[in-house]
């Protein structure tokens, strides 16, 4: 593949992580890729989740919690094209008051590519990759059910002969009441900056503000998750020339999304069944995907997901599926592991 077609690569991930609307403005795009089975299977955002399993915390610090003792959590993502990237996961308690930080890595292969010249002429051949590496702690406020938490993520990026190196910051809060078995969490991911660039020009980081809310039913074995998105920025829709109408007068009708369509951008559904059993099925849709990547006159099913987890002694596998369109998919590969 030549320099163009890695650049086209680049953009198609930027688009599919986070639409065409929001992604491209930012460096370190790959921050944001949904980073475990669950998340993606209930919509690709999910910062409720105070549970055992320590991918939680690379969404929302303040997921921190004891219950993350020794569990070690691996995830793979077969992406586009050649696309491939994944994320691995580890808390630990130390100490008599069992204070418990988490760490993370995030990274992402974006394959090998074919090189060539100004003129055409075909050079050697490349590569590009990223990686962010995260150390997490969160804090449980006395005599409440919140708890708070951040962490610090160092990012390294190589694209071609062009390098970068950059921090960000993670904050959290969560809202977790184990007897009404419900849980409010807020998340303000990648504050940070580049320490380097790659050719002289700062970029930002994508900084995310994402607020969710999850209950498990009474008497149900049903939880549901609603999650506002993309809380930084209002302005989510925009113009698709490709759907506008013409009339038999020539008259153009632009596209135009309008107040609803751009708050519903914000918001992603997600449902688990059987959410503390050994197995669960999960489901969730994606208002913002499905407008987006949907193909005018066609049904893809863009934005629909869904995965299942199964537990099987100390290890727990889990499989989502997210649908983009008619020509691009995912599928998201999880296993945790109780190393007590």
């Amino acid at each position: 593949m030549s320099k163009k077609g890695f650049i086209f690569v680049l953009l198609l991930v930027s688009g599919y992580s986070l639409s065409a609307q929001i992604g491209g403005r930012y460096t370190y795009q790959f921050l944001n890729l949904v980073s475990s089975p669950r998340q993606a299977a209930l919509g690709g955002k999910y910062v409720t989740g105070y549970n055992m399993d320590p991918t939680s915390a690379l969404q929302n610090p303040a997921a921190i919690n004891e219950e993350m003792h020794n569990q070690l959590a691996v995830n793979y993502v077969n992406y586009i094209s050649d696309v491939n990237y994944g994320s691995v996961a580890y808390a630990r308690a130390f100490g008599p008051r069992q204070l418990v930080f988490h760490t993370g890595i995030t990274y992402i292969n974006y394959g090998k590519f074919n090189g060539f010249d100004e003129f055409g002429n075909e050079t050697s051949e490349f590569g590009a990759g990223e990686v962010a590496l995260s150390f997490g702690y969160s804090y449980a406020i006395p005599n409440s059910n919140f708890h708070v938490g951040s962490s610090v993520k160092f990012i390294s990026s190589k694209l071609e002969e062009y390098t970068s190196l950059g921090g960000a910051l993670d904050l959290g809060v969560i809202y977790h009441n184990p007897d009404t078995k419900f849980d409010a969490g807020l998340s303000v991911r990648n504050l940070g900056t580049q320490f380097t660039t790659y050719a002289g020009t700062r970029e930002d980081l994508p900084l995310t503000i994402d607020l969710g809310f999850a209950k498990t039913l009474t008497g149900v074995p049903i939880r549901w998750n609603f999650t506002l998105e993309n809380l930084q920025i209002w302005d989510v829709a925009f113009r698709n020339p490709a759907r506008d109408v013409t009339d038999l007068e020539g008259n153009i009708e632009e596209d135009d999304p309008g107040f609803v369509n751009n708050a519903l951008r914000h918001v992603v559904l997600g449902v688990e069944f059987f959410p503390e059993s050994g197995f669960n099925v999960r489901l969730g849709y994606n208002f913002r995907r499905s407008e987006e990547l949907r193909i005018v006159d066609q049904r893809s099913f863009a934005g629909l997901s869904g995965g299942f987890s199964l537990k099987m002694g100390k290890f727990r596998f889990a499989y989502s599926y997210a649908r983009y369109n008619s020509a691009a998919s995912s599928s998201t590969f999880g296993l945790n592991v109780n190393l007590q």
